[in-house]
């Protein structure tokens, strides 16, 4: 449900602008609300499943996503839209990490990798069935709704999963006793939301002075909170982010390797659509079919990778990047002579098959350094990244696309665009190379982190 709301969206904002007659900044909000609050809300809920327990924080969670889609579904008018992403966004960082969290108590470690892998590749089912099912449900205009039944179709899925959750999520799990701290969820909350809005909306406006403001503030926040859990340590009180973790190599590691994958990835998906589109010639179904195996490469190679195990982490980190790597040095070749979906199927097989494969063995690395008490804050401090790495993606590569573009649907600058932006991801993927190649040498084994 998750992963449809974030790219149904898309596709429906032309139809919301007409509709309710929304200016380009309100529809912008209408998409950063969300992933504002989204990004900010993960570790702090993750940690509330720690202790209130994640069967209920995720019923909460999935409660709150129908309610505020179904607010979202009859908004009159965008303020009200807009409020209702913003409390959808909270509502799903409520889910999501509760469902890592739960994978690591009900499962042993040899099955935890499977359980993985099956997630990955939903996830990746989630990023395929997203603009087709948008597409179809905003073409058939159901009922003269228009774009409305995009937020209302999560109350037949919310229900289902809701039933699936009552009869299979375990009643009775383990939970960490203290209190929630709230003070330090703000503070986390405000730094992660400091970092992504400027990422976000820098180059809308023109990347001016103000938005320096935004680094420091997340700075400070950061600190004040990195003060307020070793005051808590001290005191022997319970953390939002434990300590131990922070000071874990392992897991620090491994969440610092998925951002800066997802940084990757994302901003190369974002402006692969729309080269496809002002650079190609295509429609924007056009242009979803030709980035469709991305996502599917990725669905079997997540389910593949799962299967192994907890056999070869580390090789399967490094042959996942390495193939993301040449995958990104053909998209580079053929950014060249792109005429048509033909050309960039090769190089998105690899790149989604490459990072089907590392993901799922990131995710059992750094899950693995995670105490099964501390799986809410370790797995919510795990998705919260993700989203900064994904926004930081976005605006490097976004801006190293859009700096090479001085006019509109030229062809011949946006191939030399592309080029350029495919710089980024190919330095991220070949250094993960190497550092995990290294990690491997270092300590001769592949089955630890």
């Amino acid at each position: 449900m998750n992963l449809l709301d974030a790219t149904i969206v898309n596709l429906a904002l032309p139809t919301i602008r007409d509709d309710l007659g929304v200016s380009a900044s309100g529809l912008q909000w209408v998409l950063v609300i969300y992933i504002l609050t989204f990004g900010a809300g993960l570790l702090p809920l993750g940690r509330f499943g720690d202790i209130f327990g994640r069967k209920r924080i995720f019923t909460i969670g999935l409660l709150g996503f129908m309610a505020t889609s179904l607010i979202a579904g009859v908004a009159p008018e965008v303020s009200t839209l807009i409020l209702a992403r913003g409390l959808q966004g909270f509502a799903a960082a409520a889910m999501v990490p509760q469902v890592l969290a739960i994978i690591h108590g009900m499962f042993s470690e040899e099955d935890r990798g499977k359980a993985i892998g099956m997630f990955g590749m939903i996830n990746a089912l989630g990023a395929v069935a997203g603009p087709v099912i948008g597409g179809t449900v905003i073409s058939a205009d159901l009922l003269g709704l228009g774009w409305r039944p995009i937020f209302l179709i999560n109350l037949p899925l919310g229900l289902i999963a809701l039933a699936g959750a009552v009869a299979f999520l375990p009643a009775q799990e383990s939970r960490t006793t203290g209190r929630a701290d709230w003070i330090g969820a703000g503070f986390f909350a405000v730094a992660i939301s400091a970092v992504i809005y400027p990422m976000i909306e820098g180059r809308a406006f023109g990347w001016p002075l103000w938005l320096s403001v935004f680094p420091a503030v997340a700075a400070a926040s950061a600190l004040a909170f990195w003060r307020r859990q070793r005051w808590l340590e001290a005191q022997g009180r319970m953390q939002t982010l434990p300590s131990g973790l922070i000071s874990n190599s392992g897991y620090v590691f491994g969440v610092a390797s998925v951002m800066i994958m997802i940084s990757a990835l994302a901003g190369t998906m974002v402006v692969l659509s729309v080269f496809l589109q002002s650079g190609v010639g295509l429609t924007p179904a056009q242009a979803g079919l030709a980035l469709a195996p991305h996502p599917i490469s990725a669905m079997v190679a997540s389910l593949a990778s799962g299967r192994l195990g907890k056999r070869g982490l580390n090789l399967r980190v490094f042959a996942g990047v390495f193939v993301v790597f040449c995958g990104m040095i053909w998209l580079r070749l053929a950014s060249g002579y792109v005429t048509s979906s033909n050309d960039i199927m090769g190089p998105l097989i690899l790149i989604g098959g490459g990072g089907g494969t590392a993901f799922v063995a990131l995710f059992q690395i750094t899950l693995n350094h995670v105490s099964g008490a501390d799986a809410g804050a370790g797995s919510g401090a795990l998705q919260a990244f993700q989203q900064v790495g994904g926004a930081l993606g976005i605006a490097i590569v976004g801006q190293l696309f859009f700096a090479n573009i001085a006019t509109p649907n030229h062809p011949d600058q946006y191939r030399a665009a592309l080029a350029m932006a495919t710089l980024y991801p190919i330095v991220i993927a070949g250094g993960l190379a190497l550092i995990t190649i290294r990690n491997i040498i270092i300590k001769g084994t592949t089955n630890e982190a």
